[in-house]
């Protein structure tokens, strides 16, 4: 439990996976290629497939991830976490509790928390979660409905959380220097890295 926790410390770089981004690719190739650009956790996003799939993707991923030292976290399937033996699971607003995960996953399971907030980033760490999303901090297709955060909210939240955070949305190499100014230490990227021509070489540009 303390080295996972001690690794989510120390994240820098953080992907999400997308299929269609990654168009002919296949999820373990790009994901290969970000970890060899220096992404640290890789969370397994699939709104779409069915727990089965999902199982079978992560499994994949973790051929991928385990050899390189960084840890796979699946996106709000808690059950689907702990079949495919993945190393967490990131829960939104409404996506269940933090007991709930930790009941199934157990006490060595990296649990996140999307927070869009000051306020549900204290809540979250006040729970116990091991980290945290914030954002979007940017407009992101991937969030059309979400109101975007901006930077003084990561300042705020830099200032006045202890337990890590990954900030996330709308981030690439136009303005990831901002949101590390901002206090952010490590940041989350979907199409970014997913969608790009050589995915290593974009994280990479990330890792200012």
């Amino acid at each position: 439990m303390l080295l996972k926790r001690k690794h989510c410390r120390n994240w820098k770089l953080y992907v999400i996976t997308d299929r269609l981004a990654a168009g002919t690719r296949s999820l373990e190739e790009v994901v290969r290629q970000a970890l060899e650009g220096g992404a640290d956790a890789i969370q397994l996003r699939d709104k779409k497939a069915q727990d089965r799939e999902l199982v079978g993707m992560a499994k994949r991923l973790l051929v991928v991830t385990r050899p390189k030292g960084a840890l796979l976290i699946v996106n709000d399937r808690i059950h689907a976490a702990k079949e495919a033996g993945a190393d967490g699971v990131h829960l939104g607003q409404t996506d269940g509790t933090l007991a709930a995960a930790r009941v199934l996953l157990g006490e060595e399971a990296i649990i996140g928390r999307s927070t869009h907030s000051l306020e549900q980033a204290l809540e979250a760490e006040k729970e116990g979660f091991d980290y945290i999303g914030l954002g979007p901090v940017f407009p992101t297709p991937t969030k059309p409905a979400c109101e975007p955060i901006g930077l003084e909210t990561v300042r705020l939240v830099s200032r006045s959380v202890r337990i890590p955070f990954v900030a996330i949305g709308g981030i690439d190499r136009t303005n990831v220097r901002q949101v590390y100014e901002a206090g952010a230490k490590a940041v989350a990227v979907v199409r970014a890295v997913m969608g790009a021509e050589d995915p290593a070489q974009a994280a990479r540009e990330l890792l200012l």
